[in-house]
């Protein structure tokens, strides 16, 4: 059986630019968090008794352990972009993998988490990201575009802290081949 051809010239070029990506991962540098950002984010899920803990142990001199979903919540460790900069979806470029200047929109398709250790305040950390791959569906509703995305954070002796795969659905936002 083969797969029903590409009729969106926009999902056509999204697949042609992943299928060329798969495999080539880039770094990011993601700095080095303080227990000022552990707290920011434990702060944000309401978490006092993590940040008491984590103050208690800066206090006494000792190690503090991220919340456990820390990275894996970080969409990115830049300042962001401008409003205007956005896409028409929200999203910014970069979490936006092989789409600049299409007309598509994108939804997240889901994700899962692997926590290997919490990374340790006062760590710098990396961001190893990589499109791992493109499939062309066609369903109830339209044909779209799958696109699996995998990003590893890692020590500097490079051990895996947490790795996040994801599935961002991309969809013809010109209406397609309804």
């Amino acid at each position: 059986m083969t797969a029903p051809a590409v009729s969106s010239p926009a999902l056509e070029e999204v697949l042609a630019r992943a299928r060329e990506l798969i495999g080539q991962w880039r770094d990011e540098d993601c700095g080095t968090p303080t227990v000022k950002d552990f707290c920011r984010y434990a702060a944000a899920l309401n978490d006092g008794g993590y940040i008491s803990r984590a103050r208690a142990l800066e206090a006494d001199g000792r190690p503090v352990e991220a919340p456990a979903l820390f990275l894996a919540a970080t969409m990115s460790w830049e300042d962001g972009p401008p409003e205007d900069e956005l896409r028409p979806d929200g999203l910014a470029l970069r979490e936006s993998p092989c789409t600049e200047g299409l007309p598509v929109r994108q939804v997240h398709g889901g994700q899962s988490v692997r926590l290997a250790r919490p990374p340790v305040a006062g760590t710098r950390i990396t961001a190893t990201r990589a499109v791992v791959s493109a499939r062309h569906k066609h369903g109830r509703s339209g044909e779209f575009v799958l696109l699996g995305v995998r990003t590893r954070f890692l020590s500097p002796d490079g051990d895996e802290l947490t790795a996040v795969d994801e599935t961002i659905v991309v969809l013809d936002a010109t209406g397609g081949d309804r």
